[in-house]
C-alpha cells in the first residue's frame, strides 16, 4: 500500500499517535469493561453520561452489540480479557437478538429483553457480518463462521435488489417496507464484504462486493463532483455527508479489489471538493451535512467525533499530507478526547453539544486508530 513521504514531523507524529492510544487503552476501552456494562443482560448499555453513569436504558440495539463485539475482537491479545468480552457479546447477539421464526437478527429489544423494534435492518446485518469476520479471524470457531454464513445467506435472499444494492429496512417477516437503498447501511456492508475477504477466499462475496460497488457509481455518485450521495440519484432532498466521502475513500483506496474501480476514482476526484467544502481549515472541524449546491450554508455543522475520525484515517492514505494529518491527529486530541472519555459532538461554533458517550463510537476510534498504527509501522 503506498503512503506519504515521510517528513520531519513523523517522530512528533509517532509521538502524539502513542498518547492517543494510550488514552484509548487506559480510558475509553475500560469504561466498557466496567460501567458500560450490563453483567446482568451480557450487553453493553447504549450510552455512558459525563460521570460514566449508564442512561436509563430505553432499549439494547444488535447493531451496538455488534460494534462492541467487533471493538473486543480486535483488541484480542492486547488487552486483558478482552476474548471473554468478545465471547460473551457474541452470546448475546445470538440470545438477545436472532429471530428464530423468520431468520435474521431484530433490531433491538427493551431493557427486558423483549423484542422490541423486530424490523430487519441491512445496517445491523451489515455490522453482525462485520464483526463476526473480525471475530472469527481471531478464534476461528465454526459456530462463528456458521453466524457469519447465515448472515450472508438472508442478505442474498431478502435484502438484495438484484441489482447490485439492497433494501435499507424488511419487515420482520422480510416483507417490503417500500424503503429501497440508502448510503450507509450499503457503505457498511462493503465494509463487511472488505472484512470476510480479508480473512477467507470467498468469490460470491467478492462478486457481490463489485457489484455492489458498480451499483453504487452508478445510483448514487453526482457525476459533477465525484461525491457519495445518502440517497439515490434523483431522490428529493438529497444531501452528502463529508465523514462519509472519507470514510467510502478509505475502504476503496485500502482495498487492492477496489482501487483502480470506477467508485474509487469517484472518491478520489471529490477529495478535494470534499475538503473544501466541509473541513474547516483553521481548526480541522469536519461538517456534519452539506447541500450540494454551491454557496449552501451546511444543512447540519454539528461537528462529530466519527466524521474526524474517518477524515483522519482517510488522510493515512492520501500523498503528502503528512502535515495536515499531524493537524488533524491534533484537532482529535484538543478538541475531541479528554481525561474522562470523549466529547460526541460539538455545535458549529465548538461548543460541547451533546454530553453522553454512545457505546458505538469505540469502533469508529479502533478503525481509525489501526489505520494509523498501520500508516506508523
Amino acid at each position: 500500500m503506498p503512503h506519504a513521504p515521510r517528513s520531519a514531523s513523523q517522530p512528533e507524529l509517532t509521538a502524539l499517535f502513542a498518547t492517543v492510544q494510550q488514552h484509548f487503552r487506559g480510558v475509553i476501552v475500560p469504561l466498557w469493561q466496567g460501567p458500560g456494562w450490563n453483567a446482568q443482560m451480557a450487553l453493553p448499555y447504549e450510552a455512558l453520561d459525563a460521570q460514566h453513569q449508564p442512561l436509563p436504558p430505553q432499549r439494547y440495539r444488535a447493531m451496538a452489540c455488534a460494534r462492541q463485539l467487533y471493538l473486543f475482537a480486535s483488541l484480542i491479545g492486547e488487552v486483558p480479557a478482552a476474548e471473554e468480552r468478545a465471547a460473551a457479546l457474541f452470546r448475546s447477539l445470538q440470545q438477545h437478538f436472532h429471530d428464530g421464526e423468520h431468520g435474521g437478527w431484530f433490531y433491538s429489544i427493551d431493557p427486558s429483553g423483549a423484542p422490541m423494534d423486530q424490523r430487519k435492518d441491512l445496517y445491523t446485518h451489515a455490522f453482525i457480518l462485520f464483526a463476526c469476520a473480525h471475530y472469527w479471524a481471531k478464534v476461528r470457531e465454526p459456530l462463528v463462521e456458521s453466524v457469519l454464513n447465515a448472515a450472508l445467506q438472508v442478505l442474498a435472499q431478502h435484502f438484495a435488489s438484484g441489482n447490485g444494492l439492497y433494501e435499507a429496512s424488511l419487515d420482520r417477516d422480510w416483507s417490503s417496507l417500500g424503503t429501497g437503498p440508502l448510503q450507509n447501511p450499503l457503505m457498511h456492508l462493503a465494509e463487511a464484504f472488505l472484512a470476510i475477504l480479508a480473512v477467507r477466499e470467498d468469490l460470491a462475496v467478492e462478486a457481490a462486493l463489485k457489484a455492489l460497488c458498480a451499483a453504487m457509481q452508478q445510483h448514487f455518485i453526482d457525476p459533477q463532483h465525484g461525491v457519495m450521495m445518502e440517497k439515490p440519484l434523483g431522490a428529493v432532498d438529497n444531501w452528502f455527508e463529508p465523514g462519509h466521502q472519507f470514510e467510502w475513500f478509505f475502504l476503496l483506496d485500502a482495498s487492492p479489489t477496489l482501487r483502480g474501480s470506477a467508485l474509487h476514482a469517484s472518491l478520489d476526484r471529490a477529495f478535494a471538493f470534499t475538503e473544501q467544502r466541509g473541513v474547516e481549515p483553521q481548526t480541522g472541524a469536519v461538517a456534519a451535512m452539506l447541500e450540494l449546491a454551491e454557496g449552501e450554508q451546511p444543512r447540519d455543522a454539528t461537528q462529530r467525533i466519527w466524521a474526524q475520525a474517518e477524515y483522519l484515517r482517510a488522510l493515512t492514505l492520501r500523498p503528502a499530507s503528512q502535515a495536515v494529518l499531524l493537524r488533524q491527529l491534533h484537532a482529535l486530541q484538543q478538541r475531541f478526547l479528554h481525561a474522562g472519555g470523549w466529547h460526541e459532538c460539538l455545535d458549529a461554533s465548538g461548543t460541547v453539544s451533546r454530553q453522553d458517550m454512545p457505546s458505538t463510537t469505540p469502533y469508529h476510534l479502533a478503525t481509525c486508530y489501526r489505520g494509523l498504527a498501520e500508516y506508523l509501522d
